[in-house]
């Protein structure tokens, strides 16, 4: 009682072990990359939003603490939709992270730009 077994990647009949899948290490490897590609490119592109975030506040914020404006964020690339993580302050001011940089929206389209020192 001998079923036919076939590669899930380019469907060669499969010969050797009962639990094998995939006919060589190049059809596992397109198979698993064609299955998870969506959701690698996905993944890629928020982290390089994400380093890229990172990059610029670290450009504009040398000393670890200054003041900037929405334009020149923006005129870099910043993209004010991702950040790591948010922090509200005891007087409800919110500031973002991206990473150990953050920002804190000021009033007149301004930012106080910050470094978050470990602990």
């Amino acid at each position: 009682m001998n079923e036919e077994r076939l590669c899930l990647d380019c469907g060669t009949t499969l010969r050797g072990r009962a639990d094998k899948k995939f006919c060589n290490d190049l059809c596992r490897n397109n198979y698993n990359n064609q299955l998870n590609s969506s959701s690698y490119n996905l993944v890629r592109n928020i982290n390089n939003i994400l380093r890229r975030n990172r990059r610029i506040l670290e450009e504009l914020n040398p000393g670890g603490k200054t003041k900037t404006t929405r334009k020149k964020l923006s005129a870099k690339g910043f993209d004010f939709e991702y950040h790591t993580r948010s922090y509200q302050t005891q007087n409800g001011k919110t500031y973002h992270f991206c990473y150990e940089y953050g920002y804190l929206p000021l009033d007149n389209d301004e930012f106080l730009l910050v470094k978050r020192e470990e602990v």
